[in-house]
């Protein structure tokens, strides 16, 4: 007898559709149950509105926790830096899946990197364009410590429209998410991967969220088997800082979270960032800046890791209490224009 099949809700992007498809062989393994990709529209993919003006958070999500809240599917996945910070009681964030790569990359015309790019450009700026105030605080920020000349424009559309600004020489360049990139089979078209020291990802980015009913405790504990401890660690820490300082997801917030053993484990030789013995300590760092670059509020934190959810939340509410203290909290309602 064919098991019934379980019904996953995902938004109608190339990418969204992707990275569902990837989550659902995933499923089909753990579960031995066929699983029906089932698209759903939201608002943020039919408003022609520049994220920053209308509000990131939620966006994206509210159409499919609708679809859940009706049992139209069983479960949903997300790009978790769309969630929002507060997790609704009727709703399980089930899984986070071993997170992707979440550094941005810079995509440049004539395969250039930034420094590159900007030299190549003479007396006019590089027109860089990004639709996120953390990527353009940031991108202003570096320009400004090293005298690059760049101007922001701010864009919208998926990855093909993006990329396509710097193919018919619109752009000279446009800044992206790597995660999405690889998902899509994409990553032979960066030019440059931008380092978390020059550019701190959103809070979340590069990692998926798979949400169901709470109430269904057994498909909840089937998803459970998706789930990553040190990227939920890290994301969780990431979005605790984000929710302390009281910002959406479109204000020119950064964060990080990593594991240094692990990193140096690897660079000593050594194959898995996921053996047990490497990972003891989290790394937490944060920016908050004005989108033009002129101030940074940038610190880092360490913790226990992998830890419990409550020690991550503790580590991102203290790293946020520093950085209001440094005056992050004059530049939260800074936005795009």
């Amino acid at each position: 007898m064919t098991k019934k099949a379980l019904r996953l809700g995902t938004r109608r992007s190339k990418l969204a559709m992707a990275q569902s498809g990837q989550v659902a062989a995933a499923v089909r393994q753990v579960t031995g149950r066929p699983v029906e990709l089932v698209a759903i529209t939201t608002y943020g993919d039919t408003t022609r509105e520049h994220l920053a003006q209308i509000g990131g958070t939620g966006v994206f999500v509210a159409a499919l926790r609708e679809a859940l809240a009706r049992g139209e599917v069983d479960f949903a996945v997300h790009s978790l830096k769309d969630l929002p910070t507060t997790q609704p009681g009727e709703l399980a964030l089930a899984a986070v899946p071993r997170r992707e790569d979440p550094r941005d990359v810079l995509i440049g015309r004539d395969g250039l990197g930034l420094t590159e790019l900007v030299a190549s450009c003479g007396d006019r700026p590089a027109r860089i364009g990004t639709g996120s105030p953390r990527r353009m605080a940031q991108l202003n920020g570096y320009a400004r410590c090293h005298g690059l000349r760049i101007e922001i424009v701010p864009i919208r559309g998926n990855i093909d429209t993006r990329i396509g600004f710097v193919h018919n020489g619109e752009l000279d360049g446009v800044v992206l998410a790597a995660a999405g990139l690889s998902r899509l089979e994409r990553l032979d078209d960066v030019t440059e991967f931008l380092p978390v020291d020059m550019m701190l990802p959103a809070p979340g980015q590069g990692a998926l969220a798979v949400e169901c009913a709470s109430s269904d405790a057994e498909l909840t504990a089937a998803l459970g088997e998706l789930d990553d401890p040190l990227s939920r660690a890290a994301v969780t820490a990431e979005r605790s800082l984000l929710a302390a300082l009281e910002a959406g997801c479109s204000a020119p917030v950064g964060a990080i979270a990593d594991f240094p053993q692990a990193l140096d484990f690897v660079r000593a030789g050594g194959t898995s960032t996921r053996d047990e013995q490497t990972v003891k300590e989290m790394r937490l760092r944060g920016v908050v800046g004005s989108t033009d670059g002129s101030t940074l509020v940038q610190l880092s934190t360490t913790g226990h890791a992998p830890g419990t959810q409550e020690q991550a939340q503790a580590l991102g509410r203290e790293l946020a209490s520093e950085m209001l203290a440094k005056g992050a909290a004059g530049l939260m309602g800074e936005r795009a224009h």
